[in-house]
């Protein structure tokens, strides 16, 4: 099983719990922390070949550290992943999907 190592993003799910139930009911500090193996890697290769990758992964950083919020508590979305409809996130997401449908048909 692969963890990755930002731990705000595999926080467990307490329902109903408060902060300290959920930080108690974390992987770091159950019964099988003591063995788990650590293997660091050097290099993400999903990221980095263009800079609005690193931008994206920088905000999901900033999202998780809880510094993006304004003061009502609500975290602003960038304007370039704002969508209209379903489609156009889609097609953001799979350029091609439109040329796989056509060939499936």
């Amino acid at each position: 099983m692969v963890f990755g190592e930002n731990f705000c993003q595999t926080l467990p799910v307490v329902p109903k719990g408060i902060c300290q139930q959920v930080v108690t009911a974390s992987l770091c500090k159950g019964n099988l922390w003591r063995h788990i193996k650590f293997l660091h890697l050097r290099q993400n290769i999903c990221l980095g070949h263009f800079e609005a990758d690193n931008q994206h992964a920088q905000w999901l950083l900033e999202i998780g550290a809880g510094s993006t919020m304004n003061n009502n508590k609500i975290i602003q979305v960038p304007q370039s992943m704002v969508f209209a409809n379903l489609n156009g996130l889609i097609n953001r997401i799979y350029p091609r999907i439109s040329n796989t449908r056509a060939q499936d048909n």
